[in-house]
């Protein structure tokens, strides 16, 4: 039987026309049984008319005809398909560098193609299956995220920790062909894919350009706990700023060479290498955004907006919390804006302890992290948390401690704030 289990009926829709109910199960659209959320908006994206197979809680089968306007939907909700477990072995990988003691989804390693295609997961398609491959090609599942790390046959099944799998640039040319849209990632190991192997991955890429759409390069990231894995080398400031006085130039041949913004350089490296941005405008229409390249451009210019148009707010004290990588920035724009409110702004950056030194985003900074940065100092009327640092849909921290939490152990007011100045204006604003 199985199908989609439906978790809700919207009222005044179709299927609640038709009485059906969460419990229920769509077992089939016009004939076709129902795997996932994507088979089913496939085969009901476009059908005026359709026969739903549906398994009621008591075990009835029933068969609904269903007419409706173009486009108008059924009114149906169900949950996302449970990922599919990622079988690699990557010589960097982050799941394998966490402590113990975390939340267990946190260990959990996805490589699921139909969670790229909904989420903009990043999957190596090293384990696709050719009915996978087909299904891509056949419901035009468009645009996907893929980390190719190296298009070096031999290098990639090293980085990946396992042989046998498929040629990534025969993958991604197939897929190409099929004029399906590919964002694309390497995490740069230092030493290992980087050099003549990077030159040959960003060629063998832009070769695909455009179904290959933009190529992210992304430092890789390294805990304290490595132990018994392999070693490498981190990206630190100097490396950071040696590849991006090489890297930088090529970036810009590479998109003068192909009219458009292609390849990018992520904002760590710039953090690290302690140098000056690219304008925004090089970032095009920010497709790699959400993989960390273009943030930091993005919030310099919405802070120069923010102060512009800030306000006299009061003479109040209040500690921002940030990460050691974001603090220079973070510290100007709280400046500029106390100058203009009259607020006194604290930034705080947050050491990763949990994690270790050498990881200084904000989104990995953990509750205890920050109860240990400012136990014992004055945080003033509250204490204010960028919304990246809390699992999205929870509200807590990596440590399973909430904000509430912090609150009562550090002896203060908390108030998160969507993760922009515009967020952090916004939250000051209903503090006054």
């Amino acid at each position: 039987m199985k199908g989609l289990l439906i978790e809700g009926v919207t009222p005044g829709s179709i299927a609640a026309e038709f009485e059906l109910q969460a419990g229920d199960r769509l077992l089939a659209v016009n004939g076709h049984r129902m795997h996932d959320l994507i088979d089913y908006s496939y085969y009901t994206s476009s059908e005026q008319e359709l026969l739903l197979e549906v398994a009621r809680q008591d075990g009835e089968i029933w068969e609904l005809e269903v007419e409706r306007e173009q486009g108008e939907p059924l009114g149906l909700t169900f949950a996302p398909p449970a990922p599919a477990g990622c079988r690699n072995n990557c010589i960097f990988c982050f799941v394998h560098q966490l402590p113990k003691g975390l939340r267990k989804p946190l260990y959990v390693k996805d490589e699921d193609y139909r969670l790229s295609f909904l989420d903009g997961n990043y999957v190596t398609l090293a384990n696709l299956k050719p009915a996978e491959l087909k299904r891509i090609i056949e419901q035009r599942l468009s645009p996907l995220y893929i980390s190719v790390h190296a298009t070096n046959p031999d290098l990639r099944e090293t980085m990946l920790g396992k042989q046998g799998i498929p040629s990534i640039l025969k993958q991604l040319q197939v897929l190409a062909a099929a004029r399906i849209t590919l964002h694309t990632q390497v995490v740069l190991c230092p030493g290992i894919n980087d050099g003549p192997e990077l030159e040959r991955t960003v060629t063998d890429l832009a070769a695909l350009y455009p179904a290959v759409q933009s190529l992210a390069i992304v430092p890789l990231g390294l805990t304290k706990h490595r132990q018994r894995l392999p070693q490498l080398q981190p990206v630190d400031s100097d490396y950071a700023r040696a590849f991006i006085e090489e890297w930088g130039p090529k970036a810009k041949t590479v998109n003068r060479r192909l009219k458009e913004p292609f390849l990018f350089l992520a904002d760590e490296f710039y953090l690290k290498a302690g140098l000056p941005f690219p304008a925004l405008r090089e970032y095009g229409d920010l497709p790699q955004i959400e993989n960390g390249v273009g943030l930091v451009p993005l919030f310099l210019l919405d802070a120069s907006k923010t102060v512009r148009s800030a306000r006299h707010l009061g003479d109040l004290r209040v500690t921002v919390a940030t990460g050691v990588s974001s603090f220079p920035f973070v510290a100007e724009f709280l400046a500029q804006l106390g100058d203009k409110t009259g607020l006194t702004l604290i930034p705080v950056a947050v050491e990763n302890r949990l994690f270790g030194e050498s990881v200084t985003v904000s989104g990995l900074v953990s509750g205890g992290d920050i109860i240990a940065a400012l136990e014992g100092k004055d945080i003033g009327r509250a204490l204010l948390l960028p919304d990246v640092m809390l699992k999205e849909g929870e509200g807590v921290f990596l440590d399973d401690i909430s904000p509430e939490e912090l609150g009562r152990k550090l002896h203060c007011s908390t108030a998160t704030f969507d993760s922009t100045p515009q967020g952090l204006y916004r939250v000051l604003k209903r503090l006054n």
